[in-house]
């Protein structure tokens, strides 16, 4: 598989930031008297907002919106156990000192995405694109359609990689080429994607002559 740019999801993709995900929604979850694990099971790559709306049938927008700037100091405050995941932080790198175009893309909003960003050691992204930036949030295919064209790029020139259903329709629908990393095995259209890995570590990615950049599974 060859293309030019990559769009990373964050939460799951490239930081492990499962722990602090849970603890913040299991509490939402408790004031909004709905069970935490119908909550758990439902967010993930998804906005925030999608979430709320979801959980909260007939509320009016006020208190959408005050649950929502509960969640969200909450979920930017709370980033103990956060890490980057295994192959990341050199991948990245490469990408960088190769100058490959790369970007995150993500359903997470400003403080979230930057405290968890931050507290990973991540290095900086070209572009960074987070929850308000598009109205519509994945699985609608506005994130990454936007991520790939503020890299200058077309969409199937891109990579998208992400491990939660929603991104990876998102990126299927926004026409890119998709790698799935630790997607659960129910995740729909998930014979569509380019490669299923388990870790980041299993990719191998090479700079080619013509600008191209060849990405190979490991074996």
């Amino acid at each position: 598989m060859k293309c030019r740019g990559f769009l990373f999801d964050l939460d799951g993709t490239l930081v492990d930031s499962l722990p602090a995900v849970e603890r913040a929604w299991s509490q939402l979850a408790e004031r909004i008297n709905v069970p935490a694990q119908e909550v758990l099971d439902f967010i993930h790559g998804k906005q925030a907002m999608t979430s709320l709306r979801h959980f909260m049938p007939g509320a009016s927008e006020e208190a959408i919106l005050r649950e929502f700037s509960w969640l969200e100091a909450k979920e930017a405050e709370d980033t103990e156990g956060v890490v980057a995941l295994p192959g990341v932080i050199d991948l990245l790198t490469y990408l960088n000192d190769e100058k490959i175009p790369w970007a995150i893309v993500t359903s997470g909003t400003v403080p979230i995405a930057f405290a968890r960003h931050g507290t990973a050691g991540l290095p900086k992204p070209e572009v960074f694109v987070t929850a308000e930036q598009v109205e519509r949030g994945k699985p609608e295919p506005d994130a990454y359609l936007l991520g790939a064209q503020l890299l200058g790029l077309e969409p199937e020139q891109c990579v998208v990689v992400e491990d939660a259903p929603a991104g990876i329709l998102s990126g299927l629908s926004a026409g890119c080429h998709v790698i799935a990393v630790n997607a659960p095995a129910e995740t729909p259209r998930l014979e569509q994607v380019n490669y299923a890995l388990s870790s980041l570590k299993e990719l191998l990615v090479q700079k080619t002559a013509d600008g191209h950049v060849e990405i190979l599974r490991k074996h």
